[in-house]
């Protein structure tokens, strides 16, 4: 059961990626980093399993706080915490529908394979090969969606528009928003973030977390071409 939770979770290692011997795939990830997300995709790999099914089992949103219980112990998690716990930006767009649409159509263009504007309507073999990662990124890391992973949709490709052209985002917001969605009754949210839920939890001295094993359990690294990226996904 615990596995399930973290099915799509991924880390980045930064050092690792930066150090490719790749120039495009190393400008994608100094974009990601450039973009405030390095303290929330590369932070500790650890993750607690059974603490990490207490915690989804007993979650809930009160009053805009994610409470749960893990061992019996009350678990309180703010958006204060969640950004400050992951350095993440509190300035910029709050929704992904304030998204610029002069920005979009240069994203379009500068993701683009062929260099034609792309269809967001299509799929990722459209884009550059470091924007098919990012896509997977922004997708399984960010949005937690589940569902294909090849299909653009527009949700996605805001959340690629704003990493590959700089723009600030309230990553702290939308994030947080994110957590609150998995845990409320009529969302459909798919449920994600079990490392960064792990590195919260041990914010709680009370929690007994259990045994802790690094990400991944069984080291994956994403492939293509027979080049390893250092990116690590379960």
């Amino acid at each position: 059961m615990a596995s399930s939770l973290y099915s799509n979770a991924q880390h980045i290692d930064f050092e690792s990626v930066l150090a490719m011997d790749d120039p495009d795939m190393v400008s994608m990830f100094e974009a990601l980093m450039a973009s405030g997300l390095r303290g929330f995709l590369g932070c500790p790999a650890v993750v607690y399993e059974d603490a990490l099914v207490d915690f989804f089992e007993n979650a809930s949103v009160r009053n805009g706080v994610v409470f749960s219980t893990v061992g019996g112990q009350i678990v309180k998690i703010s958006e204060k915490l969640f950004a400050e716990s992951f350095e993440l930006s509190v300035e910029g767009l709050e929704d992904l529908s304030e998204m610029p649409k002069d920005v979009v159509f240069d994203a379009r263009s500068i993701v683009s394979q062929s260099g034609e504007l792309i269809n967001l309507s299509g799929r990722k073999n459209q884009m550059k090969m470091p924007y098919r990662l990012l896509c997977d990124i922004v997708a399984k890391a960010i949005s937690v969606k589940a569902g294909s992973f090849n299909a653009i949709t527009v949700e996605k490709f805001s959340l690629l528009t704003a990493v590959v052209c700089g723009v600030k985002m309230n990553w702290a917001k939308f994030l947080f928003g994110v957590l609150k969605k998995m845990f409320s009754a009529k969302s459909k949210q798919a449920k994600g973030f079990a490392i960064q839920i792990s590195l919260l939890l041990e914010t709680f001295p009370a929690v007994e977390l259990g045994e802790a094993s690094e990400f991944p359990a069984s080291k994956n690294s994403f492939e293509e071409d027979s080049t390893s990226f250092c990116f690590y996904k379960r």
